[in-house]
Parts: C-alpha cells; sequence; structure tokens
C-alpha cells in the first residue's frame, strides 16, 4: 500500500499556532534565501493561467531533478462580496524518481507565509538597515503575515495601513495590536506612506489601478523600499509606471519572463532594466547601492517559492514528533502488486460488501 501525507486546514492552522508565525516565516525565509542562491538548477516557467471575466485559476510547476511540486491557485477578486475567499490554493510534492506523489497540502495559509517569507527576504537584501515603520496599502488576508514578514527580517514596529473598505482597515488595527504593533489608522494612502521606511501594496482588484504615486513618495522616509505584491496577472498594477522609471531606481523581480507578463514592469519596454532577486542573494549584481535609492520589489509569485514552502513544511512537521501526528495518510496511489495488473484492484472489491 503507497500512501501520500496529507495536510488539511484545520492541521495547518494548528501547526502554525503551535510552531509560531514568525518564527515559520523567519525559517522560510532562509529555506527561501538557499533555494534562491541555486537558482540556475531549477526547472521553471511561467504558471499556466486559465482567465474568466471572474478571476483566475493557475496551475504553478517547478523541479529541481528530485523532488516536483506544484501549486493550484486562484484569484477571484470579487469573491469576499459572495462569502468566499480571495484566493485559496493546494500544492503537491512528488518523489521524481517514480512520479508518485508523497505530499498533498492545503495551501491557502501556507501561500500566506511563504509570500511573507518571500517579502522578507527581498526586504532583508533591499530595505535601508533601520527600517521600522511599514506602510500597508490593503489590509485583507494578507496584511498581517506581511506585517510579522517584515518584523522578522526588519525589525518593523510601526504599521499605517490603508484601505478603502473601512472594514479590513478596522480588522487590521485589531489584528496587528494584538501581535503588539503600533497602528496608524490611515485616512489616505498618501496618509499611510508618510514617514515610511517600507512600503507593501496588495490590492485585489484585477485592473490597471494605481495604489501608488510618484508623488506620494516625496512623503515616505528617503530610500524607501516598495514591495509591490498585488499585481498578478495581465492587466492588473498597483504602481505608477513612473516610480519604476524614475532614475536610480532599482526593480527586483522573482522570473523576469513571468513578470514582464504579470507584474508592474507589465507597464514598461520589454527591454526595460531588471534584476532578478536570486542573483542579488548570489552577489553576481548590487541590490541597493545607496542610503537614498528607491528600491523595487515587484514580486508576483513564482512556483519555487510554493515548492520551498511544501518542501519546508513537511520536512519540519515529519522531524517533529509533536507534530508528525496531524499528518493524515490518504491512499492517493494505485499500487497492486502486480504493476500491469490495474484491474486487480477492482476485483479485489467485487465480492465485498457495501458499507
Amino acid at each position: 500500500m503507497t500512501t501520500v501525507d496529507l495536510l488539511d486546514v484545520p492541521a495547518a492552522a494548528r501547526w502554525i499556532a503551535d510552531r509560531g508565525p514568525e518564527r515559520i516565516i523567519a525559517e522560510l525565509t532562509d529555506a527561501l534565501a538557499a533555494d534562491f542562491r541555486r537558482w540556475p538548477e531549477l526547472d521553471k516557467r511561467p504558471r499556466v493561467a486559465t482567465h474568466s471575466a471572474e478571476g483566475v485559476i493557475e496551475l504553478m510547476p517547478t523541479s529541481d531533478g528530485v523532488t516536483y511540486g506544484f501549486k493550484y491557485v486562484n484569484g477571484h477578486p470579487l469573491n469576499p462580496s459572495r462569502g468566499f475567499q480571495t484566493v485559496t490554493a493546494l500544492g503537491v510534492l512528488a518523489d521524481v524518481h517514480n512520479g508518485y506523489p508523497t505530499f498533498l497540502a492545503e495551501m491557502t495559509l501556507l501561500t500566506a507565509l511563504r509570500t511573507a517569507a518571500t517579502s522578507a527576504l527581498a526586504a532583508r537584501a533591499l530595505a535601508r538597515p533601520g527600517s521600522r515603520t511599514l506602510a500597508l496599502l490593503g489590509t485583507g488576508t494578507q496584511a498581517e503575515f506581511q506585517a510579522l514578514g517584515m518584523r522578522t527580517a526588519l525589525g518593523v514596529t510601526h504599521l499605517r495601513a490603508w484601505d478603502v473598505d473601512p472594514a479590513a482597515r478596522e480588522k487590521l488595527v485589531r489584528n496587528a495590536r494584538g501581535l503588539g504593533f503600533e497602528v496608524h489608522e490611515a485616512t489616505s494612502a498618501a496618509d499611510a506612506v508618510t514617514g515610511a521606511d517600507v512600503i507593501t501594496t496588495c490590492t485585489a482588484d484585477k485592473r490597471n489601478a494605481t495604489v501608488l504615486t510618484h508623488d506620494m513618495l516625496a512623503a515616505a522616509a528617503a530610500g524607501v523600499h516598495i514591495n509591490a505584491i498585488g499585481g498578478d496577472c495581465p492587466g492588473k498594477t498597483e504602481l505608477e509606471a513612473s516610480i519604476l522609471t524614475a532614475p536610480g531606481t532599482a526593480v527586483v523581480v522573482e522570473y523576469e519572463p513571468q513578470t514582464r507578463i504579470e507584474g508592474e514592469i507589465q507597464q514598461l519596454p520589454p527591454d526595460s532594466e531588471v534584476t532578478e532577486l536570486w542573483e542579488i542573494l548570489t552577489g553576481d549584481k548590487a541590490g541597493r547601492t545607496s542610503g537614498d535609492q528607491v528600491t523595487v520589489f515587484d514580486s508576483v509569485g513564482f512556483a519555487v517559492e510554493d515548492w520551498t514552502a511544501l518542501r519546508y513544511v513537511h520536512a519540519a512537521m515529519l522531524a517533529d514528533p509533536a507534530t508528525r501526528g496531524l499528518l493524515q495518510k490518504v491512499e492517493l496511489v494505485a499500487d497492486p502488486d502486480d504493476p500491469k495488473d490495474l484491474w486487480s484492484l477492482v476485483a479485489a472489491q467485487v465480492l465485498q460488501p457495501l458499507p
């Protein structure tokens, strides 16, 4: 009998609460750094996206030749108004040797953690030392995780939060204060970015929006780092293009072929200069070059991050006897004694009474 480890939503939530989200984000940030440093070895491709009027459904695969992984994820901006989550996801790991799946996991919670860890990794490489104030433009499901990620990476203590939805702002303020942050509930996006060392844009509208303008940056701290994570499909952006083209601004992406399609740089000519994050982490290219330089991480989310998260979570849970029991064993692989006799699995049930 071949079984697959299964991590469902209740077990994932319990594991996150017990291990601690900040510890997980910190460990996952280090795991991501290790995998980004071996970027040229990994199989990479833009995600496969199926768009509709309501949203998008995507498959995100990658492999290192030993372990294959993919994530199924949707993005439906109007879902909350209908009582559904904007984003849901699940992920799979498989053994490249025989193609058998080894791990099946919910990835809605895990995606929030890996996105926070990816933001933390980029901020660790690009933000000014001493950055303590984070502006959040968009306070939906990602916001608390982003705040924890920036506290883990930079020591952020102050949040300035803005969202067009007052209920979302109030939710973030309540939760963030409970997590120990000092929070300013902003009256506008411009108010939110005032004095900010880091600005995270994380909105869901599937359109070319201008959440952050170049003029707003004059009120931010010198050398602000912009963590743009809301743009993730064609025709969906958050930054005014002039932010990206301003002299001296460093624009950093995950995987350029995908970001050209989905990220903020879809607004720019195809030969505009960008740097991939792995190049900074390996020392092949410079990141921030001065204290007053504006840096932009144009993050759309990439399959390697999900693959890293799945491998990290699975290994961490198996290594800890206290959490190993949260994994269920499910028979998802049809694996007869004779590999050429699949019918035997049916035949063995013919004389068995129905439950």
